[in-house]
């Protein structure tokens, strides 16, 4: 079973985004997840701390497919461990499938727990720091005026910086109905009202409004 100093070492200290600290979070609230739904902890614990193992950074060049990447670490990882065949495979799934914008779903009790302790993680007061904190480390800025363009169809227009704010409106505004389980909707409800607080001020203070 991989243990958290383990995992220490799979992940970039300086990387205040999908770092360890990330990594621990999810890991922390997936395990209390798990509790409360009877799932099987050893392979989401693993499937946790693994889950951004490889390519998850905006600059590592594998961003986006750092969740198959990962899956292959976990892979080799588990192998080595001498874990069954069967059980790789069920963390491989959960973490193939824990990316909002990912194209495998989470079809088993433990990747769905990933998926949301994972989402969890981008909403509130610390979804907030990591989307600014991933905006930084992409060059791009906290906020810039969207265009109408980007508004309706979700494409940004030639020379247009894809800000934090535009991450909000893109993705982070509509995490909440993407959770799958109960125990995570009621705190998605939370954090979700203090995301949309603090994205709502910061693009009125950015227009003078407030």
């Amino acid at each position: 079973m991989p243990t958290t100093e383990q995992a220490r070492q799979w992940y970039d200290r300086r990387d205040s985004v999908h770092g360890f600290d990330h990594v621990l979070r999810v890991a922390n609230l997936a395990e209390k997840l798990g509790r409360q739904l009877g799932a099987d902890l050893e392979i989401l614990s693993a499937a946790a701390l693994l889950h951004d193992a490889a390519g998850a950074a905006p600059n590592g060049g594998g961003r986006r497919s750092h969740e198959l990447d990962s899956a292959d670490f976990a892979r080799e990882i588990l192998a080595d461990e001498g874990w069954p065949g069967d059980r790789i495979e069920a963390v491989q799934h959960c973490i193939r499938a824990h990316r909002y914008r990912g194209e495998e779903q989470p079809q088993t009790l433990e990747a769905q727990i990933l998926f949301d302790a994972d989402k969890l993680d981008v909403m509130g007061a610390f979804g907030a720091a990591r989307t600014i904190g991933y905006a930084v480390q992409a060059g791009q800025p906290s906020f810039a005026e969207p265009s109408e363009t980007f508004l309706e169809s979700g494409n940004v227009e030639s020379g247009e910086a894809h800000s934090a704010y535009h991450e909000y409106l893109f993705k982070l505004r509509h995490v909440r109905d993407r959770l799958f389980t109960a125990p995570a909707l009621a705190l998605g409800e939370r954090r979700h009202q203090a995301m949309v607080a603090f994205f709502e001020q910061l693009a009125a203070e950015a227009r003078g409004e407030a």
